[in-house]
């Protein structure tokens, strides 16, 4: 079993932020796989069915993003999964809009989610899927995350889901260090 588990805030206000870019990632992969995200547990949103060839699990948490690790771990440990079957996706800072990072553990990095997630875990090696939103021109981080996407960046923002979601699946069928290097790069690049 595999649980991946997108970040975002609950509520319609925060549909199509930044924030929210987990759940998005999260709603394209249970789309493509055919999971339905209806069933109500784990402090969040869950659906569970096979996607690419594994049994997998997806999670929404409902507990806003600085609170994440109570409905991962609640998940986590009903589950039984291995650190190393857990795949958090959520928003970057710290990286360029259209970069895609995955990392098999390390530190926070600044994100409460992550934060929280490691603190209420007591550990820090599980898979991470970095989607990068760039920083604020003026500063506004808290304006930033919770806006929507630009114009410009909603060009790319469909092809950018869809391969996180390629990425991921990379994550699922092989091993994290060969879709690292198939994966870590500026997607605008290649456009």
């Amino acid at each position: 079993m595999k649980l991946l588990v997108g970040l975002g805030n609950p509520g319609g206000k925060y549909v199509g932020t930044r924030h929210n870019i987990g759940f998005a990632v999260i709603e394209r992969f249970a789309e493509r796989h055919r999971i339905n995200l209806k069933k109500k547990g784990y402090q969040g949103i869950y659906g569970v069915g096979r996607a690419a060839g594994v049994e997998t699990t997806l999670l929404q948490p409902q507990t806003f993003m600085n609170l994440s690790g109570a409905s991962v771990n609640a998940a986590f440990q009903s589950l039984g999964v291995d650190p190393g079957d857990l795949i958090v996706v959520y928003d970057d800072l710290d990286l360029p809009f259209g970069a895609l990072r995955l990392r098999p553990g390390g530190g926070h990095g600044g994100h409460n989610g992550i934060r929280d997630i490691c603190s209420v875990l007591g550990r820090k090696d599980f898979v991470r899927l970095r989607f990068g939103i760039g920083k604020p021109v003026h500063g506004n981080t808290t304006g930033h995350v919770l806006g929507r996407f630009s114009t410009d960046e909603m060009t790319y923002l469909g092809e950018l889901i869809e391969t996180a979601v390629d990425a991921v699946e990379a994550v699922l069928t092989g091993d994290v260090q060969t879709a690292m290097n198939r994966f870590n790069k500026n997607l605008l690049d290649s456009f």
